[in-house]
């Protein structure tokens, strides 16, 4: 029998202070949406509004080759037009990628986590961990032991490929920036895990609101759920646009330039709104 709460105080206590997060609430056998957690009607997700994105995947193992140029191009006009885009054969194994999801399952499959419900007027309905980086011997030592090692070694081998892009769309603004000043552009460094569970109403709430990364440079892992839509502005028309889902292909990781990025570049290079969509399966 799903738990019955009275008020908003006893609904934070049940997902944060219990520590039960959304995944709680459905496995309690939930059958609609608490009304806190649904947005107005202006902040749902209507599939129909959205178009599939069909921008090819960048091979990144053609980086230093005799393409290495059609490459450089590729990345820089996704950054200058999108903001968002997939490689492949980008040196994460695949088995650690498939690792990596079967851990964040399993971290809240133990573990019920959520954004700060008394600092929101609508909640997004997802449970999510931030991990910060300061160095391998405090990953290790403070982040979940049930996902610490992969999290850890996906962490490492992304950062290449952030440094790597990052190199790249600088050295086309014409600077030349130092190598040792490249770390203080990447910025704070985290690996996020969000977990989307299965929603009983999931036209009436959403997984992530729509929303910039404050970064320089995002690599996002999806599943093969999907759900990832990005805003496409008009320079001269913003605010309008129209919403492209970015779809799952297997192996390839997600890009997608930040606001520290947009502002360093004078505006070069986009930071596109995006959202995750809920649906009635998890993610």
């Amino acid at each position: 029998m799903a738990p019955v709460f009275n008020s908003s105080k006893s609904m934070y206590n049940f997902v944060v202070r219990e520590g039960n997060g959304i995944k709680g609430l459905v496995d309690s056998g939930l059958s609609e949406v608490p009304k806190i957690y649904i947005q107005p009607i202006n902040k749902r997700i209507n599939k129909l509004d959205t178009k599939p994105c069909d921008m090819p995947p960048i091979d990144l193992s053609k980086l230093n080759g005799i393409e290495h140029e059609k490459v450089v191009d590729e990345i820089v006009r996704a950054a200058e037009t999108l903001g968002f885009f997939q490689v492949v054969n980008h040196s994460v194994p695949l088995e650690l990628l498939e690792s990596l999801k079967d851990s964040a399952h399993t971290f809240f499959n133990i573990y019920g986590t959520s954004f700060a419900p008394e600092k929101e007027n609508v909640l997004e309905w997802k449970d999510n961990i931030v991990m910060e980086y300061g160095s391998d011997e405090d990953a290790l030592q403070y982040w979940p032991n049930v996902c610490k090692e992969v999290a850890l070694e996906y962490f490492k081998l992304s950062s290449k490929i952030v440094r790597d892009i990052l190199e790249i769309l600088i050295g086309k603004l014409e600077v030349k920036v130092d190598d040792s000043k490249i770390e203080s552009l990447i910025g704070l460094k985290t690996v996020n895990m969000n977990y989307y569970p299965a929603c009983p109403n999931p036209d009436l709430t959403v997984g992530a609101g729509q929303h910039t990364d404050t970064g320089s440079i995002t690599v996002l892992l999806q599943d093969g759920v999907g759900g990832l839509h990005v805003k496409v502005e008009d320079d001269n028309d913003v605010g309008q646009g129209e919403w492209l889902e970015i779809p799952p292909i297997p192996g390839a990781l997600v890009i997608n330039v930040g606001d520290a990025l947009q502002i360093l570049s004078n505006g070069k290079y986009k930071n596109c709104e995006h959202r995750a969509m809920q649906r009635k399966e998890d993610s």
